[in-house]
């Protein structure tokens, strides 16, 4: 790997593991794709080691669980500060992810939950104090998690 580039083994293997990567063995990888166990748990630990793949997450059902407030928050920060702050806004009790945007003033996207709506409201005061503009809330009915979008796995 080379520049962030993968090959299509690589694509392959990250487009197997899209969704389900908790119960998917390298096994089933390989028998899936026609390669070697050893090749699929060989090219993971590469890929984990570039950085390429960050960490295996769960797609949570946040009302069946009992959170029944799930929120997107649209902030602003400054450019020079933009990464820091969003880095320092995952440490926030309820966040569950945090995405920076290239482009235009809405430019950090927080998902929060919460039991009610003083935690979105502590959550919302939090991301103020440390220097995220708060422009817009979203309520989420719900989110879907694609297992495997196809642009990974498409050949070239």
């Amino acid at each position: 790997m080379k520049d962030g580039s993968l090959d299509a083994i690589d694509r392959r293997i990250i487009g197997a593991l899209q969704g389900a990567a908790r119960h998917t063995s390298s096994s089933e990888v390989a028998d899936r794709l026609d390669i070697s166990a050893s090749t699929v748990r060989t090219r993971l630990a590469k890929l984990e080691e570039e950085g390429i793949i960050r960490g295996y997450y769960v797609d949570v059902d946040y009302d069946a669980a009992g959170y029944p407030l799930y929120t997107k928050i649209i902030c602003t920060a400054p450019i020079a500060r933009r990464d820091a702050l969003a880095k320092r806004a995952r440490e926030i009790e309820g966040v569950t992810a945090v995405r920076e945007v290239m482009t235009g003033e809405r430019n950090v996207y927080v998902n929060a939950l919460g039991l009610d709506h003083d935690d979105l409201d502590r959550i919302s005061r939090e991301l103020d104090e440390l220097g995220l503009q708060v422009v817009d809330e979203q309520l989420v009915r719900d989110e879907y998690i694609c297992a495997d979008p196809g642009l990974l796995t498409r050949e070239e």
